[in-house]
């Protein structure tokens, strides 16, 4: 029986016999121990900032609620982060947040015909729960 030869000529495995999957677990697994040095020598905020910045290009699927007193009065579903306000020139916090949403004008944490997708702002004074949507 002949050896299996490539379009050069050369057999694939030039005379060794290689074990499929093999070599790329073992990749696998350096990579998987370099994250976990590289993660355990972070402090708890540079991780908690990479947490968060792998969020946003990957986006939530969160919902934001304005409350007045103990009464909610605006629901904002489908929001993907809600950022913090820096001014233009002096680069200084600003005291607001703001974000895109579906307006959830029935409040049934369901984007329905004719609820449109808003911006929204909201001050550091307004009460206001922001949190992953549990359906």
């Amino acid at each position: 029986m002949k050896h299996p030869r490539s379009a050069f000529g050369a057999s694939p495995s030039r005379g060794r016999h290689q074990r499929p999957g093999k070599a790329g677990s073992a990749v696998s697994l350096a990579l998987a121990a370099l994250a976990v040095v590289v993660l355990s020598s972070c402090t708890q905020e540079q991780q908690n900032k990479l947490g968060r910045d792998i969020q946003n290009w990957t986006g939530t699927n969160g919902v934001l609620e304005v409350y007045a007193g103990d009464k909610l009065v605006r629901r904002f579903i489908k929001v993907d982060k809600v950022s913090t306000a820096l001014g233009t020139d002096d680069k200084m916090v600003r005291a607001y947040r703001f974000g895109y949403g579906v307006l959830d004008e029935n409040l049934n944490f369901i984007a329905d015909p004719g609820e449109k997708k808003v911006y929204f702002e909201v001050s550091d004074f307004t009460n206001y729960v922001f949190f992953e949507n549990p359906r």
